[in-house]
């Protein structure tokens, strides 16, 4: 198994992810986070993932391109149209099989944030509309494609939300072999 993230995952995505994280909040353009975000993607999946599914092992990657269409789409405003043209040219066939979506309501997740803060907390200071529309964006997502999305409540302690993830992802192997 391979456990990666995004933005980052690889050498480029990582430098890349120094540049999206840090900073002002507006300091950059959604759309200009959004070329970012597919730029520093397109050299993950090059470099780390599709090498990893090639040879058989699982990706697990804490975060993908619904990101992008969460947060450039929806909360940022990116129109949607260019998301999906950059997701079919980047990602070409490499689509996850399972989404898991980690819900909770904005107060709590900004409150979790700040308590693990670092130095990347750029996204969390854009402001409680914003992240009203980011899981939206997210649960708008999951709605839209049921079949590869299962929505997580991530409220509670980490051992409820825990067995949350392992009931789900038993429940998907189960049907999906």
């Amino acid at each position: 198994m391979v456990a990666t993230r995004e933005p980052g995952g690889s050498p480029g995505a990582e430098s890349i992810r120094e540049l999206v994280l840090k900073g002002a909040a507006d300091r950059w353009s959604p759309v200009t986070e959004t070329l970012l975000m597919y730029a520093a993607r397109r050299d993950h999946v090059e470099r780390v993932i599709r090498p990893a599914l090639e040879r058989g092992a699982w990706v697990v990657c804490d975060r993908f391109a619904d990101s992008t269409r969460a947060y450039q789409g929806a909360a940022g405003g990116t129109d949607p149209a260019l998301i999906a043209a950059l997701e079919t040219y980047i990602l070409e066939a490499t689509r996850p099989d399972l989404t898991l979506i980690f819900d909770i309501p904005v107060e709590v997740g900004l409150e979790r944030a700040h308590i693990r803060a670092g130095a990347e907390m750029r996204f969390e200071s854009k402001g409680h509309a914003f992240h009203e529309r980011l899981r939206d964006g997210f649960l708008a997502i999951a709605k839209a494609e049921p079949q590869r999305c299962a929505v997580i409540d991530a409220a509670g302690a980490l051992e409820e939300v825990e067995a949350r993830v392992w009931a789900t992802v038993s429940d998907r192997l189960a049907v999906h072999g």
